[in-house]
């Protein structure tokens, strides 16, 4: 059975040639992140989340703007980091567009608020 052929490393400016995502040297760099569902959304966030969306169609930050853009995504407001009781709160629920929402997401990430 023939192989798939080598890629090059996924880290930026690696040059190794891997048949995975990550070289041996950036492996430990880059844990792997679990799958959606094992986040929590599966199918049951599939159909809420849709629903929502119906409810509420309008990205709410480009609406603060003054602009009308489709919401694609739904948001927590508050990050849920595993927590189902923020994740299943339609309270911390937005409609955000994608652009707004990886924006958000970018920015949350970045610079982690922890609450002790």
């Amino acid at each position: 059975m023939p192989r798939k052929s080598k890629r090059p490393c996924s880290h930026p400016g690696c040059p190794n040639l891997t048949a995975s995502r990550y070289c041996d040297q950036h492996k430990p760099l880059h844990p792997d992140r679990p799958s959606a569902a094992k986040r929590g959304y599966g199918s049951k966030w599939q159909r809420v989340s849709k629903a929502y969306l119906r409810k509420n169609p309008m990205c709410v930050k480009c609406m603060a703007d003054g602009r009308f853009v489709t919401a694609t995504v739904v948001d927590h407001i508050i990050p849920h980091r595993g927590d189902s009781v923020l994740m299943w709160s339609e309270t911390n629920w937005q409609a955000l567009c994608k652009r707004c929402h990886d924006r958000k997401t970018g920015n949350e990430d970045s610079r982690p608020e922890y609450h002790y």
